[in-house]
């Protein structure tokens, strides 16, 4: 049985190889005519496999990943000592490509929870949320009352008490985007399927006002939504008093859940990178796509984020959107991403980090073309806005940070 080759070439138009592992210099590849390494490869790095000149595109996945800064040689290490993005017109092509998916032959189900309003949980919580920075700290301390061991034995049903704590909700426009869009992302907490009941807690001076989360999010108090605000309690420990008195009593109604079986298609994944190197696009990324392609056939929702990391593939999108509109919707997201890099003397590029580029990646072309292999090859069916709600079912697009954290949470 002979050896496998120690380079992966992903498509007949690429410039580059990956290699499988490190690769020592003066190392012949005989698949490329006796092509011979100049230099040692790291494991997961790029090898040009045919002479570049100066200023051409190169191709990884068939598609361009960046131009060489200087000629680069047959058997070259290609990596951002000779390697940059740069601009070229992208063909978006809007919904060419789009095919519906096919429904599953086979419904699967999973034992879920039947909310009153229809919709279905994978978990039962009761939510702690803090509409400013200055409630954060009653908010975990009231969680961390109910995790100590013991604290929910009497109440089976529920997974346990969650704190949802953040550090903005003042110094902020009162009438802007930005509280906009954290009360946003705070009632999409309230609403979540996967909670049960859920305590708000203010401070009371601060932007993030009770009532206007209230309002604007159109909620009304009730058994299973209460809100405490500090300094109507008159002060942290009489809040934090109130607020466990608040979660004890509607832990018994959270509890008298019961699992059934439900179909697939009430599931929602969200999709998200982290540790990226020059494997992800070639092994994780892609099972991740053909699990969402198999969700998607079964009715449920996959979403995927982090506008800054599909930079340079958002044409592979685009050509799969439903709609010209919805392929529109996701180049303007990109448009705004570039407008705020230029207005913060930033670079897209800053994306890859150093541990992206120590593991082989080179570029934000390459690392976005091997982030969108999660969605599969399923239709883009909608393009949201951070922590807009999703209201339709299939692969949807949702702007966000690549910062891991605050991109999961939209």
């Amino acid at each position: 049985m002979s050896e496998p080759s120690p380079v992966i070439r992903l498509h007949l138009q690429d410039d580059v190889v990956i290699a499988r592992a490190a690769i020592a210099c003066g190392t012949v590849l005989d698949e490329f005519d006796d092509l011979r390494v100049l230099s040692d490869i790291p494991a997961a790095h790029k090898l040009a496999i045919r002479a570049v000149g100066q200023g051409q595109a190169l191709k990884r996945y068939g598609q361009i990943i960046g131009f060489a800064t200087r000629e680069i040689a047959a058997g070259e290490h290609v990596h951002s000592h000779n390697l940059a993005i740069g601009d070229f017109a992208r063909d978006y092509a809007f919904g060419q490509d789009y095919q519906p998916m096919q429904a599953a032959q086979s419904p699967r189900s999973f034992m879920g929870i039947r909310r009153a309003d229809g919709r279905v949980a994978t978990r039962n919580y009761i939510g702690v949320i803090s509409t400013v920075n200055c409630s954060a700290s009653v908010t975990k301390m009231v969680a961390q009352h109910f995790a100590a061991p013991g604290a929910l034995a009497a109440y089976p049903g529920v997974d346990g008490v969650v704190p949802l704590t953040h550090s903005f909700g003042c110094c902020i426009d009162h009438h802007g985007e930005g509280i906009a869009q954290l009360r946003r992302t705070i009632a999409g907490h309230i609403r979540h399927a996967n909670f049960a009941g859920v305590l708000v807690i203010g401070l009371g001076c601060e932007s993030n006002q009770m009532g206007a989360i209230l309002m604007t999010e159109d909620m009304k108090p009730g058994p299973m939504l209460r809100t405490l605000v500090m300094q109507e309690q008159g002060g942290t420990q009489k809040t934090v008093a109130a607020a466990i008195a608040a979660v004890n009593e509607m832990l018994p109604e959270a509890s008298r859940v019961k699992r059934e079986a439900v179909p697939v298609s009430h599931l929602s994944v969200a999709l998200q990178c982290g540790g990226s190197d020059g494997y992800s696009g070639i092994t994780a990324n892609p099972a991740l796509g053909i699990a969402v392609d198999l969700l998607v056939a079964h009715g449920g929702t996959a979403i995927l984020s982090e506008t800054p990391e599909i930079y340079g593939a958002e044409h592979l999108l685009t050509r799969r959107a439903v709609s010209p509109e919805v392929g529109e919707k996701l180049v303007e997201r990109i448009r705004w991403w570039e407008d705020y890099a230029v207005r913060e003397k930033g670079s897209i590029d800053n994306n890859p980090t150093p541990g992206n580029k120590a593991g082989g990646l080179t570029t934000i072309l390459e690392k976005s073309l091997g982030a969108v292999a999660k969605s599969g090859a399923s239709p883009l069916m909608g393009v949201y806005r951070y922590a807009e709600p999703i209201d339709r079912n299939g692969l949807v697009f949702m702007d966000a940070p690549g910062y891991d954290p605050m991109g999961t949470t939209g």
